[in-house]
C-alpha cells in the first residue's frame, strides 16, 4: 500500500472549519493519480498514447472524524481487485500527526477507449495489484 501526503488549505474547508466532505473525492482522486504513476506511465500518458480512460463507476466514502485547515493527512490506497474491465481502488485517509483514521472508502473504474467503446485493463494497470 503506498501513501502521499497533504495539508488540507483553507478553501478546502467549510463554513465550520472542517474539511467540505466532497473534498474527500477530490484526494481520492489525487491518490489514484500517483497509484496509477508506479505502473509506469501517467494518467495523462495513458490518455494521449494508449487512447484509455478509467472513469468512475461507483464511489463511496465513509466519514469518520473531520480534518481541518493546515492539517496534514496521510492519503493511503491500493488496487483491491479487478474483475474483467474494471477495477477497485480502496483508500484511507489519516491525519499524519494523531495517526486517526479520518476516511475511508473505494471507486470503482471501467477501462473505455477514447471513443467511449469497453477495453480489456492493460497489463500496467493489473500489475498495481502487487503495489
Amino acid at each position: 500500500m503506498i501513501f502521499i501526503e497533504y495539508r488540507i488549505p483553507y478553501g478546502d474547508t467549510d463554513k465550520m472549519g472542517v474539511v467540505y466532505y466532497a473534498n474527500y473525492f477530490r484526494y481520492f482522486e489525487m491518490f489514484r493519480n500517483e497509484l496509477i504513476r508506479t505502473s509506469g506511465k501517467s494518467y495523462k500518458e495513458i490518455e494521449e498514447k494508449d487512447q484509455l480512460m478509467f472513469p468512475v463507476l461507483e464511489a463511496y466514502c465513509n466519514y469518520i472524524y473531520p480534518a481541518k485547515y493546515d492539517d496534514i493527512i496521510e492519503i493511503h490506497g491500493k488496487l483491491e481487485k479487478i474483475e474483467a474491465n474494471r477495477f477497485k481502488i480502496i483508500y484511507k485517509i489519516f491525519n499524519k500527526n494523531t495517526k486517526q483514521l479520518l476516511v475511508e472508502g473505494y471507486t470503482w473504474h471501467i477501462c473505455i477507449s477514447i471513443d467511449s467503446k469497453l477495453r480489456k485493463l492493460p497489463e500496467y494497470i493489473k500489475s498495481m495489484l502487487y503495489k
